[in-house]
């Protein structure tokens, strides 16, 4: 008898659960699969909010974008006259081959995005890294409107601007992040719970015989505890797989349009983001089986 408490066993008892309530079984991991997904882009969003916000925290930068055809003698004159401005700390000038390559760097593994990329035909424009004295917003939005103002520039980017865009949309973010949590943790629950109460109604039969003949409580409700860490595991799965390819989508897209922007690569948040879906869809799966043998535990 000691075989049959063996973890190939109770296994086996819950695999055979899911099969038996094989539509149940397939909702309760597309519901949480779901909420895994959705729960990890809000969560990999905050991450990347939050290395743009350190990044840019204690930099007092602009950066001046020169019109495309503008030739070096055009280009030293902009940055002379950026020189004169108040305000200004240090100026630096980036040719737009130096931009090519902080591009390619940035790039990670889609550094083949720019291979047909050469001199003569790269897209960018010769820029100037601004960095201005102190926090003084009423100076800082002078000093933007002289810039824009200047002959010969096409557009800046002031990473004042972003870090103060990207603080609003963090708090808004997370207010969002908590009721989701909160609503789609329950959804995936109340799911589990009823697939596990459709797997004990089944085998209602063969639970009172084992019962009669003396079967722990234990013994009894292991497979369908097992039957909800599997769903667990399972919608974790296949939510990894789901959110990997969004996020290296999103992130092939973000090099390409988004250059004042850091979007960390996957391969530095992939672990973690694996952990916490097993993590999250285990213990989903075990408080939906749990909640679902309440009753019968008590009785």
């Amino acid at each position: 008898m000691r075989k049959h408490y063996s973890l190939r066993y109770f296994t086996g008892q819950a695999m055979t659960g899911l099969w038996r309530n094989g539509v149940m079984s397939v909702a309760s991991v597309a519901v949480l699969m779901s909420c895994l997904v959705v729960l990890g882009c809000f969560a990999l969003l905050l991450v990347n909010i939050n290395v743009n916000l350190d990044n840019v925290a204690q930099l007092n930068q602009i950066v001046v974008y020169c019109d495309y055809d503008l030739d070096e003698a055009a280009v030293e004159e902009i940055g002379n006259e950026i020189e004169k401005l108040d305000y200004i700390d240090s100026v630096k000038h980036v040719s737009k081959e130096e931009a090519l390559e902080i591009m390619r760097e940035q790039s990670g593994d889609y550094e083949e995005l720019y291979s047909g990329i050469t001199e003569e035909n790269n897209p960018l424009s010769d820029s100037f890294e601004i960095m201005y004295k102190g926090t003084d917003e009423t100076k800082v939005f002078d000093l933007e409107a002289q810039l824009r103002s200047m002959e010969g520039v096409r557009k800046i980017n002031s990473v004042y601007q972003v870090a103060k865009t990207l603080d609003s949309l963090k708090s808004g973010i997370m207010l969002v992040f908590l009721w989701f949590l909160i609503i789609l943790f329950v959804v995936s629950i109340f799911v589990i719970i009823n697939t596990i109460k459709l797997a004990v109604y089944s085998r209602r039969s063969e639970i009172s015989v084992m019962r009669y003949v003396g079967a722990t409580n234990w013994f009894i409700t292991m497979p369908f505890i097992l039957e909800g860490v599997l769903i667990g595991v399972f919608a974790s799965l296949i939510g990894f797989a789901i959110e990997t390819y969004i996020y290296n989508y999103v992130h092939k897209m973000a090099l390409v349009d988004l250059q004042m922007i850091t979007v960390l690569g996957y391969g530095k948040i992939a672990i973690p983001l694996f952990i916490g879906f097993i993590v999250i869809g285990v213990i989903t799966g075990i408080i939906g089986s749990m909640a679902s043998l309440r009753k019968y535990l008590k009785s």
